[in-house]
């Protein structure tokens, strides 16, 4: 086995928020969350349901196997058998995320995507984040604005969940007693204190952090042979 990317290792990590779902909806979004969803439903989680991302149900290689019409999808949506792995601008120690605008809502320095779905999936089903540059604008004390709701605003909201967060640098979850981030592994080459220096809170780290597991042989031909032949991934993470 040649030597595994970073690029890969976030595959994995992604793959891993996946498994053992049983026959949820799968909706990744961005190059790598797309593979890692793939590669899990060909191994460890294979009945996953995987989406064009408009009305078929379709199996890793494109081939459809099911209709999914909107009526359906609403009702995996809002009935917790979903997840999603989203994107995020800013994303804080509890997990609120921001992708709506950068500064004050009245007079933001910047205009982004807006909202979109964002309260609908983090209140009614399970959101994890994929997130390809890690830094100090990403990961905030504070998000300018609250997109996809985080554990300190999602109080009775019955399948609020957020797995995992998985960035460049490592995976993070919330097993904190107050639900705050917490770093679960370290990707190889990369220390705490570049994860501590990139993030602008106070992030909750173990004494002995793991690494993030590589694939194995197998993971890894499906990767390069039949997921990703092109090596997409590489335009989102490149080392």
């Amino acid at each position: 086995m040649t030597e595994v990317t970073r690029a890969e290792y976030c595959v994995i990590a992604c793959a891993e928020a996946w498994r053992d779902a049983g026959e949820v909806l799968a909706s990744p979004m961005g190059l790598i969350p797309s593979v890692g969803a793939r590669l899990a439903r060909l191994t460890f989680s294979p009945d996953l349901l995987l989406t064009d991302g408009e009305a078929l149900l379709v199996t890793p290689d494109g081939t459809v196997e099911g209709w999914l019409p909107y009526r359906r999808h609403l009702a995996l949506v809002t009935g917790g058998r979903r997840h999603v792995m989203m994107g995020a601008s800013q994303i804080d120690r509890y997990g609120n995320q921001n992708i709506s605008c950068i500064g004050d809502w009245e007079r933001p320095k910047r205009q982004l995507l807006g909202v979109r779905g964002a309260p609908v999936n983090t209140l009614n089903n399970p959101t994890s984040y994929w997130i390809p540059r890690h830094s100090r604008r990403v990961f905030v004390e504070k998000v300018d604005m609250v997109c996809g709701v985080g554990y300190d605003h999602a109080a009775g909201a019955r399948y609020h969940r957020i797995p995992r967060v998985v960035s460049d640098l490592g995976v993070f979850d919330f097993a904190t007693p107050d639900r705050s981030m917490r770093l679960a592994s370290l990707h190889p080459g990369v220390t705490s204190e570049q994860v501590r220096e990139a993030t602008s809170f106070e992030l909750a780290v173990p004494d002995d952090v793991p690494r993030t597991r590589p694939p194995t042989a197998e993971e890894l031909r499906l990767i390069r042979e039949v997921l990703d032949p092109g090596n997409t991934r590489a335009r989102e993470v490149g080392a």
